[in-house]
């Protein structure tokens, strides 16, 4: 196994094991042919033994689709949007979407409605000298302290959509290796292919989630993108 060359934060969780068998990737490969053949006018029949966040893992590693969570179930056509956000990359107006299965998720299940503010990241890490991610992905998911304890969940939506007009957002330094998000970003307008509905129990993380005060937003972007503790909810 390769190791990171400095201490990976607490709060950077890997995926969960194992990885799926050939036989099961076979099932996920005829499901999603299934689902683009249906289309998106209603959500796929799932039907596989396999859990949901390791069938969009394998859609989106082993198929020219990404990824895209929401709390609302019936989103024909995705526009460009202008978001609010610390980062430069997901600050312009684009449509967003994920190459990776679990993330998305977190954008499904978490209700927005009582939820003020998320503080979210996957990625993987390259050793220095190394241009592909060789470490992860590691993710971490927090919502807004105050309401953590209400657990702010819905079932929401996973919709598929195809990845051409989509660009990755370029890596940055953490530490003395390389982040390569999951981000990525579309400057055109896209429709879905297909639409997976998502439950809060299929989130894998759903009881590690994280929580942080809503005031202090640039100080958890400081320490995620540096690899530095955890802000201190409790300190100003």
């Amino acid at each position: 196994m390769t190791h990171a060359p400095f201490d990976i934060p607490d709060y950077w969780w890997a995926r969960p094991a194992p990885d799926l068998s050939a036989a099961e990737q076979a099932q996920c490969d005829a499901l999603l042919e299934r689902a683009l053949a249906q289309g998106p006018a209603r959500p796929m029949d799932y039907s596989l033994d396999v859990p949901k966040w390791q069938f969009l893992c394998h859609v989106a590693e082993r198929h020219p689709i990404v990824l895209h969570g929401s709390n609302q179930p019936d989103i024909a056509r995705f526009e460009p949007r202008q978001p609010m956000d610390v980062n430069t990359f997901g600050a312009q107006r684009a449509v967003y979407a994920a190459s990776d299965g679990i993330w998305p998720m977190y954008f499904a299940i978490v209700d927005r409605s009582r939820v003020s503010t998320l503080v979210n990241a996957c990625a993987r890490l390259s050793l220095p000298g190394n241009t592909q991610a060789v470490l992860g992905p590691f993710y971490l998911f927090s919502i807004s302290q105050a309401v953590l304890p209400q657990r702010p969940y819905v079932s929401g939506t996973v919709y598929l959509l195809p990845s051409q007009t989509f660009q990755a957002e370029p890596p940055f330094p953490f530490g003395p290796m390389q982040v390569h998000t999951a981000q990525l970003a579309s400057p055109e307008a896209v429709a879905p292919l297909a639409k997976l509905t998502v439950a809060s129990e299929d989130f894998p993380f759903l009881t590690r989630m994280r929580g942080h005060d809503d005031a202090r937003l640039a100080d958890y972007a400081a320490a995620i993108q540096s690899g530095a503790p955890w802000p201190d909810e409790r300190t100003s």
